[in-house]
């Protein structure tokens, strides 16, 4: 199960909605269904988070390009809406690199169709032979430190309550609560 939700930054100060993203399949239509939803802020997050495995924030300012933080990789890269966030930029690999595992014969809770769960000690060597994702944070870890969450503490936030953490912190938890 997830939970996304967009958080617009205007004059009157933050505005939350739930944002459904069934139909939003790439970056560029995530990125187009934060600006078609706050047209008037000019700070958007879009902040999502998965069974308390991941958690990610895609930040619009105005019409720069977007900023991008996921907790964990491999976990995000496991969910349909993990990849969304996941651009090869972000994983630091060259578009249609094929030496990493083919994230679409995994299942949404990181297995292969009837195979068990790896253990940690075998996702260390996935990782550390390139086929895999790894388990760390990627992207922008000063994405929220203009707004009161410093890269220490966005390190250090329990995807269990991320985002309850984050939108106190700017001001929002009681709207972020009201979609929730």
């Amino acid at each position: 199960m997830y939970f996304a939700a967009l958080l617009a930054r205007t004059e009157d100060g933050w505005e939350a909605s739930d944002t459904e993203l069934d139909d939003v399949e790439t970056l560029s239509d995530l990125t187009d269904l934060a600006r078609e939803a706050s047209e008037e802020a000019d700070t958007v997050l879009v902040l999502i988070e998965q069974e308390d495995a991941w958690f990610g924030v895609l930040r619009l300012d105005g019409e720069e390009d977007p900023r991008i933080y996921v907790s964990d990789a491999a976990a995000a890269a496991r969910s349909s809406y993990g990849e969304i966030l996941l651009t090869d930029e972000l994983l630091g690999r060259e578009p249609g690199d094929d030496d990493v595992a083919d994230l679409d014969s995994l299942d949404l809770d990181g297995t292969e169709d009837g195979e068990p769960e790896d253990s940690d000690e075998e996702d260390e060597e996935v990782a550390a032979s390139g086929e895999a994702v790894s388990h760390s944070p990627v992207g922008d870890r000063d994405i929220l430190a203009d707004l009161g969450v410093s890269e220490k503490e966005l390190l250090a936030l329990d995807e269990g309550d991320a985002l309850s953490t984050i939108a106190d912190a700017l001001g929002a938890a009681e709207v972020l609560e009201t979609v929730r």
